[in-house]
């Protein structure tokens, strides 16, 4: 399933947070969001979702199902778009186990056999049965994110949203749960949409990216022409530049 983007715009008060942003993920496709903080680039994951008002703009899912497609915002498409937060243990109600953290949408959405789709979910994240009424203050980050993770594909959903998933975790977790991603993606068939500030996430698990910057669309390009510096806009290569980190004996250093 393939989410297409068109006129995107959400305002809050008299403050364009995005402005009239366009874009079209293929089905299977994993395609990036950059930019600086406060480039509104979270803000479209959440307008996607239904969490941030769209102001103007078309969100459309398209694939191979000929039944028509649900309008964003409502119960089926939230079923087929889910969204893994950047914070797991803010995401995480502190005062319920995984089990019910996972039986929840499960619930919500009418679908038999939890017991089942739990074992299930939880063995797809690495995780046993071991955690099932664990609390998330018992728990390490990036199993906190794992359960997330869970969370969000006890669905089955099509598209997955990605905001910043692994900038809260330690440096040697974030390999293991950006791991756990790809092959999900994979198994899965499912379509990504990861916002990132960090370009080398983006470049290694993204085909495409789109960068912004102030609530606009600065370019949409390949990875692999960012990877090879092959870009257009000089606030694209700026964020590349920032990117690369402390130099010794640069000017300022």
């Amino acid at each position: 399933m393939g989410l297409d983007v068109s006129g995107l715009r959400v305002v809050y008060d008299d403050f364009v947070a995005v402005a009239d942003s366009s874009f079209c993920v293929a089905p299977g496709e994993s395609f990036g969001i950059v930019g600086e903080s406060g480039s509104g680039k979270s803000t479209v994951l959440r307008a996607l979702c239904g969490l941030a008002p769209r102001q103007a703009g078309t969100v459309r899912l398209f694939g191979t199902d000929p039944a028509p497609q649900p309008a964003p915002g409502s119960k089926a498409f939230r079923r087929r778009v889910q969204m893994v937060f950047q914070d797991p243990y803010g995401s995480l109600h502190p005062r319920q186990t995984v089990d019910r953290l996972l039986a929840e949408p499960l619930a919500i959405h009418g679908m038999l056999d939890a017991e089942t789709r739990i074992e299930r979910a939880l063995d797809e994240v690495g995780l046993g049965q071991g955690f099932r009424f664990r609390y998330p203050h018992q728990l390490s980050g990036g199993q906190r994110q794992r359960i997330a993770i869970a969370r969000a594909l006890i669905l089955e959903p099509q598209v997955l949203l990605l905001d910043e998933p692994t900038s809260a975790l330690d440096a040697s977790v974030q390999a293991e749960v950006l791991n756990l991603l790809e092959d999900l993606r994979q198994r899965r068939k499912l379509t990504f949409i990861m916002v990132s500030h960090d370009l080398a996430v983006v470049t290694h698990l993204c085909e495409r990216l789109l960068v912004m910057q102030r609530g606009q669309t600065v370019e949409v390009l390949a990875s692999a022409d960012l990877a090879a510096r092959r870009v257009s806009q000089p606030y694209t290569l700026s964020l590349m530049q920032a990117s690369s980190g402390f130099r010794r004996g640069q000017p300022g250093a």
